[in-house]
């Protein structure tokens, strides 16, 4: 989807996917706890960042929307925590090696073709030892109708995840129904993909 759809898409004053963060990144948030710098990709309206900022990380916030980059900012500034923003488009965005002990990503979604490029830069992005965390929506989410692209073209597949990680050490990987209500976008039971691994 385009830099204008999301811009479009966060121009409202409420936070369309709310402002608590993820439920997989709160679980795996104590294990991330030695990591000093941390990346979001795809971050959006900053919700996931903002937690991560609050317990003490240093967090630098990629997203392709200036509007979704404001309300990051702006919810920064109200929970009291600093966060860093870069504006890119993560299909195209080579990044530079081992910036950051700990990558994180919560749907973002992209078309099949630069899937596997968006997961790449996370991993090269991240220094030997850290953590790549990520939950996506799978195929299979087109019949739950519950938030996520309405395109399979744009939905991940598990063997493909599973095929771009499998060079490093994978601490959890889950494929099914997650309940997810947050904001007015995702509301209810999804299918979906976590992974996280240790570069």
């Amino acid at each position: 989807m385009s830099k204008e759809f999301w811009n479009k898409s966060f121009s409202k004053d409420t936070y369309v996917y709310g402002k608590q963060a993820n439920t997989f990144v709160v679980e795996k948030t104590e294990q991330l706890k030695e990591a000093e710098k941390i990346a979001c990709f795809a971050e959006g309206e900053g919700r996931n960042a903002v937690h991560l900022a609050k317990q003490g990380h240093h967090v630098t916030v990629f997203d392709q929307s200036e509007e979704g980059l404001a309300k990051a900012e702006r919810l920064a500034e109200e929970e009291g925590v600093h966060i860093d923003v870069v504006q890119a488009d993560l299909t195209k965005k080579e990044m530079e090696p081992g910036q950051f002990d700990a990558a994180v990503m919560v749907f973002g979604h992209v078309p099949k073709d630069h899937q596997r490029f968006l997961i790449n830069q996370m991993i090269k992005s991240v220094k030997p030892g850290g953590y790549v965390l990520f939950e996506v929506y799978s195929e299979d989410q087109i019949i739950y109708g519950t938030g996520g692209p309405k395109d399979k073209q744009m939905l991940y597949k598990p063997e493909e995840v599973l095929d771009w990680i499998r060079d490093y050490k994978c601490l959890h990987f889950y494929y099914g129904e997650a309940d997810r209500t947050e904001g007015e976008r995702h509301t209810g039971i999804g299918h979906v993909i976590q992974a996280f691994i240790r570069v």
